[in-house]
């Protein structure tokens, strides 16, 4: 029972963050390690936790998306095979290793949050107006989407943010646009993962499930409560959170 209410409040607070902010899954993936789950399993259950959020966003954004309909086929693609090679990667993973990466995976996450927005300002700067494609190539830049959707698929946090750097380095500058494709290809990645996690036994159903309510209620919640609290409040204490947990998990790879 306590469990139950914890990992609830879990994906309450982690959902409220992510329509606030971003940076839930720096709550709920450590609440699903902190109940017993297994690392390489936790991390599969914050995945699917986080599902149903970015599905809900891409249909919210649709109508943003409809000048860059000849994209979705394409980033579909690329998406759904390479967020199955990241997914196929963390199943491969023993527990203990993935316990010795994680901190390393937390404090990528936790710098991409941090910096964000200074770096898909510094790549807009440089490719905006279509020219992001002309000056890295075609190849270049599906090898970008690639990675970015191994790296979601093997790891969800921060994933949102590598796909806006992206969209700004193939010369995007519509944020609503951005914002309804990084839910597009963040729902196929996670779609694909999660179908890939479930046929491994990889997913625990009962404590993801339970996370999964709690993110759904508190990201809608949320956003229709948006505009009473600062989303800046959020962020620093995404951040301060973020780098404690970071700390946490290195304490316990290496130091304990």
């Amino acid at each position: 029972m306590i469990e139950t209410l914890f990992l609830l409040i879990a994906g309450l607070l982690g959902g409220a963050v992510n329509s606030l902010a971003g940076g839930g899954s720096f709550i709920v993936f450590p609440a699903l390690l902190f109940v017993g789950i297994p690392p390489v399993i936790a991390n599969a259950s914050n995945t699917y936790a986080a599902l149903p959020g970015y599905a809900s966003g891409a249909a919210g954004y649709w109508h943003a998306m409809a000048p860059y309909k000849d994209r979705l086929v394409l980033y579909g693609i690329i998406a759904a095979v390479f967020g199955y090679v990241g997914a196929e990667l963390l199943l491969v993973v023993s527990d203990e290793l993935f316990d010795l990466v994680v901190p390393w995976l937390m404090a990528f996450a936790v710098l991409l949050f941090v910096f964000g927005n200074q770096i898909n300002g510094f790549v807009a700067a440089r490719s905006g107006g279509g020219r992001g494609m002309k000056a890295l190539g075609s190849v270049l830049l599906m090898a970008f989407l690639a990675g970015v959707c191994i790296y979601g698929g093997f790891f969800n946090a921060g994933l949102g943010i590598l796909l806006l750097a992206f969209l700004a380095t193939a010369g995007m500058s519509d944020i609503h646009a951005m914002n309804g494709l990084k839910l597009y290809v963040s729902s196929i990645v996670a779609v694909v993962a999660v179908a890939r996690f479930a046929l491994s036994g990889s997913i625990d159903w009962y404590h993801g499930s339970i996370a999964l309510v709690g993110v759904t209620i508190g990201g809608y919640v949320a956003a229709k409560n948006a505009h009473r609290i600062p989303t800046q409040w959020i962020r620093s204490a995404v951040i301060v959170y973020g780098v404690i947990m970071t700390g946490y998990f290195f304490w316990g790879a290496y130091l304990a």
